[in-house]
Formats: C-alpha cells, structure tokens, sequence
C-alpha cells in the first residue's frame, strides 16, 4: 500500500521487452533501502524489486500490467515517479493507494495557474463514474485532489511543490498518465449493487 507521495524521482536506464513480458531497471537512490521482494510504486504501479543495489533496482512487467498502464512508452532515460510502500507506523499523508492501475488517462489540456498549473485528463466513463470535484485520485503514483469533472474529463491543480517533486511538470496535450481511482467509491457501488 501507498500514500501517493513521490520519494524520488528515478530515471529510466533500461528497458528490455519481448511480446508478452519485459523488465525494467531503474536508477535511483532510494534502492540503497531496497532488498528484492520489496514493492516501489513506479509511476503509480506497484512492481516487485528484483536486482536491487545502491544505485538502482530492476522489476519485471508482465503483460496485464503492459497492457494495463503506460510503463510500456518507457524509454531509456524517462523520469518516472517512485514511492516505498509504506509502513504501518507511517503518516497517511496523501490518501490509501494501491497502486493497482484502474486504467489511462490522456492530457486534454495544460494551463499555468499562478505559480502552479491546472492539468485537464480526458477518460473513459468506466474510470470517471468514480471520480468526484475534491475527491482523491492517484495520477502516474501521485496522490492529487481532484478541482473539477465533466461527462468525459477531469481537472486538477498543481501546486509549485508537486511540480518540482514529481513527473508531472513534464506532461503536455496527448501523454498518456496512470489513472487509479479512489479504493472506497469501487467498494460503496460494488456494495450497492448487491444491497438492491
């Protein structure tokens, strides 16, 4: 389990894929903390450690989790958001995440807001039904409140410390992000489905 607050920003030093699986290795130093079996949410996914040394870890995708998120437009050199899984005597200081990707989302749209930036993501309706004006929602692995919904986006906003700490300075109009939507609104309508 996750809080969505970024560690680290990693880099990206390889990425090697066949049809149905691939591996990936990771540069960074939160991996001097790291021993294989652990879990690091990268880019909102959680992956198991595999490899891991004081400069980097590697973990391998299978392909639910290839087809599933975007780890697959990884290339060498990307910036991808990492966390530790978080302990039980741990703040929660973002809200409960899984890091058990739900689906992708697209960047409709950018705008700088003050010294922060305003993102609109446009998603299917499956994901949307799930997501509420100030309610949370995990973004690439990033804990964010979301600021506004419509039939088929949504916006949030970025304050100057998000941008600086996480990959989400660097999107534009068309990348595709991560999306896992808040835990307990799948539970309250998976519960009141079987109440009717």
């Amino acid at each position: 389990m996750f809080t969505g607050l970024v560690s680290e920003l990693g880099q990206v030093e390889s990425f090697d894929r066949n049809e149905q699986s691939a591996k990936l290795r990771i540069g960074c130093a939160l991996a001097a903390g790291l021993t294989d079996g652990d879990s690091v949410a990268v880019n909102g996914v959680c992956l198991t450690a595999v490899d891991a040394g004081s400069e980097g870890f590697s973990a391998d995708l299978s392909a639910e989790t290839i087809e599933r998120s975007t780890l697959a437009d990884l290339v060498t050199g990307s910036r991808v958001n990492l966390e530790l899984a978080m302990r039980l005597d741990d703040r929660l200081g973002g809200h409960i995440v899984q890091g058990h990707v739900d689906g992708v989302a697209t960047v409709s749209a950018t705008r700088d807001d003050g010294n922060g930036k305003v993102i609109e993501f446009s998603a299917d309706a499956a994901l949307l039904r799930y997501v509420v004006e100030k309610g949370p929602i995990a973004v690439d692995g990033v804990s964010l409140t979301v600021t506004k919904v419509t039939a088929a986006s949504f916006s949030v906003s970025l304050i100057p410390e998000t941008l600086e700490r996480t990959n989400l300075t660097q999107v534009k109009t068309g990348d595709r992000v991560n999306l896992e939507v808040d835990l307990f609104a799948k539970y309250v309508e998976k519960l009141g489905r079987h109440d009717a």
